[in-house]
């Protein structure tokens, strides 16, 4: 995929749209990833959703499936689709700067 322009910088993404690079990654480009994808605010349960993405990533090495995040983010499924529609694990994924959750089409 053709790279991005934030801040100055050039990014690069992946096949799939997500960073290439994980140490590109900030709270300001998230937000913007956010927004480019139909996201025009990030509320605190966003956050709460991202930010466990990105724990569980450097603890395990992969971005959590849908069945995790609902189990353990203390945010249910519901609520996970309303926040990050038509994929909520993919979509999440993509904005915490992480690659695609491996069980995700």
């Amino acid at each position: 995929m053709a790279p991005m322009s934030f801040a100055g910088k050039t990014i690069e993404l992946d096949a799939d749209g997500n960073l290439a690079n994980r140490g590109d990654w900030s709270d300001d480009l998230a937000r913007e990833l956010a927004a480019q994808d139909g996201i025009a605010e990030l509320t605190p349960q966003h956050w709460a959703v991202i930010n466990f993405m990105r724990t569980v990533f450097e603890k395990d090495g992969d971005a959590p499936s849908i069945r995790r995040l609902t189990k353990e983010s203390g945010v249910d499924t519901k609520m996970l689709y309303a926040l990050f529609p038509k994929g909520p694990a993919k979509r999440a994924a993509k904005i915490a700067g992480l690659p695609k959750p491996k069980g995700c089409i």
